[in-house]
């Protein structure tokens, strides 16, 4: 028997998002939010600015049983906690150019997150640090040899 492609549910496409638009799915929020690292916060109750600062996020997580923490200088995200994610553009500060702005929307409350660092820097950052931490393993390595080439000398110590 075959299926009537009229009786099966409309497929439509992905949505594409641009620097501005509501993201609802979680993976989504969670993949946005998982390359921001050192960010300036501001917690709205009711439209009230009711906590800011600066921080780095630590951890980017979706799951319904764990709260968003933020606690000294330190975001613990659970996308879980919000209903939706609005990305937009702001002035930047100084008067620069625009930049990225996150608000996290959940009822009465909103978690504004801009970021202070430039995810293009941190990506280098990142890529700088792997290739010293390769070095600094293959010095201990290679250290790690050099006593056995020396017993093999004949040295006694």
């Amino acid at each position: 028997m075959s299926q009537n492609s009229s009786s099966r549910p409309a497929r439509f496409p992905a949505p594409c998002i641009v620097d501005r638009g509501l993201v609802v799915d979680k993976r989504d929020m969670q993949r946005l939010l998982t390359d921001l690292r050192r960010v300036r916060y501001l917690y709205f109750q009711d439209g009230k600015v009711a906590s800011e600062g600066e921080g780095c996020i630590v951890e980017v997580i979706a799951d319904p049983q764990s709260s968003t923490l933020v606690a000294n200088r330190s975001l613990y995200i659970n996308v879980c906690s919000f209903d939706y994610l609005e990305l937009r553009q702001v002035a930047g500060a100084g008067g620069e150019g625009q930049q990225a702005c996150f608000d996290l929307v959940q009822e009465s409350w909103l978690l504004r997150l801009l970021p202070v660092s430039d995810p293009l820097q941190a990506r280098s950052d990142r890529q700088l640090n792997a290739a010293a931490l390769e070095a600094v393993v293959a010095d201990v390595l290679s250290a790690s040899w050099d006593p056995q080439f020396d017993d093999e000398d004949g040295v006694d110590f």
